[in-house]
């Protein structure tokens, strides 16, 4: 590969985006945003926070992706009993012919590409922990051995917004290991209709597949070398700088009602996100607008509201866009799933 992607790389990485998101569109009913922003977030190589109710298709959608891309898929209930080994996977003791024992590794639900963590603030510190760091590494430490787990490697976790009784909500330094934090519409009349129409006849809809992890692995690299211009570094730069409202370039709704603003790694989702987006629209440019469009999902998980804000029930999803608004730049700031 060469070290920049040239418009091969690109019509090539716009064609099978386009194939994966025309598969994922023939199960699940609308939500084109929601579906554009998941694939987005695979192929910039992050993981994804859903949050929404129960019932509208979190799990579907994860297991489309699966199918459309030929990838290992694996499903984790998150209970406030689930144990570590239980994701990660345990040594047990095994009796050959001969007699002899020996510890032999059974793998965890982990060791799949593709990982649904269902309920993920269900589940105690320890073993959301215990999932974060394969996040963060790409492998997994037991008994002192370390095992990497197969690439590609994407979380896509869920959270459950209005029963929060009996949880353990995810501290701030481990959600901002999420590229992305998306949250789930209910679906409109229409779509409503779609679904009852869709779901209840004598054929279930299902994905044909389009790529597999070897093609993913491809469009991953293209989109880490596709190029930035210096002016879209500088307002991805500026724009997770004024979130902060005690630096100099904090924004007015930073210094009013954000405690602490978003962490450096928002400015590498940015960025990486980003890169995918031009390519998923066939241009090998970032511009000022991809950022935008991006920076709700990308951002909003990684603000930390003050008592202010608490007290009169501000949205992060408008902090974002007030902020952007103040900043100016080309391109209207888009909503976000």
């Amino acid at each position: 590969m060469t070290d920049h992607a040239g418009p091969h790389d690109v019509e090539e990485f716009r064609r099978t985006f386009a194939a994966v998101r025309q598969e994922l569109g023939r199960v699940i009913v609308g939500q084109e945003t929601l579906l554009d922003l998941a694939v987005t977030a695979l192929l910039a190589g992050g993981h994804v926070l859903l949050e929404g109710v129960p019932g509208l298709g979190k799990t579907l959608l994860v297991r489309t992706l699966a199918q459309a891309l030929d990838l290992r898929f694996s499903r984790i209930q998150f209970t406030p009993d689930l144990m570590p080994a239980d994701i990660l996977g345990t040594n047990l003791i095994v009796q050959d012919d001969g007699g002899r024992r020996r510890f032999e590794f059974q793998p965890g639900p982990v060791f799949a590409q593709i990982v649904l963590a269902d309920e993920i603030n269900r589940a105690t510190p320890k073993t959301q922990s215990a999932l974060l760091e394969a996040m963060q590494e790409h492998g997994v430490s037991i008994a002192g051995m370390s095992r990497p787990l197969e690439e590609p490697f994407f979380v896509l976790a869920t959270q459950n917004p209005i029963e929060m009784e009996g949880t353990y909500p995810l501290p701030e330094a481990q959600l901002d290991r999420f590229l992305f934090k998306l949250r789930v519409p209910f679906p409109e009349l229409d779509d409503l209709r779609a679904i009852g129409e869709r779901t209840t006849g004598p054929d279930e809809p299902t994905a044909r597949c389009v790529a597999d992890g070897p093609t993913v692995l491809r469009m991953m690299g293209v989109a880490r070398q596709t190029p930035v211009a210096t002016h879209v570094r500088d307002y991805a730069a500026r724009l997770v700088l004024a979130t902060h409202g005690g630096s100099s370039h904090g924004a007015a709704p930073a210094k009013r009602f954000i405690r602490y603003g978003a962490s450096p790694r928002g400015l590498q989702a940015l960025l990486r996100a980003g890169k995918v987006r031009a390519l998923a629209e066939g241009r090998l440019n970032v511009s000022v607008e991809d950022i935008q469009a991006l920076a709700i999902p990308a951002l909003r998980h990684r603000l930390i509201l003050n008592f202010e804000a608490e007290a009169e029930g501000v949205d992060p999803d408008d902090l974002v866009r007030r902020t952007m608004d103040e900043l100016g730049g080309v391109g209207a700031a888009a909503g976000g799933a």
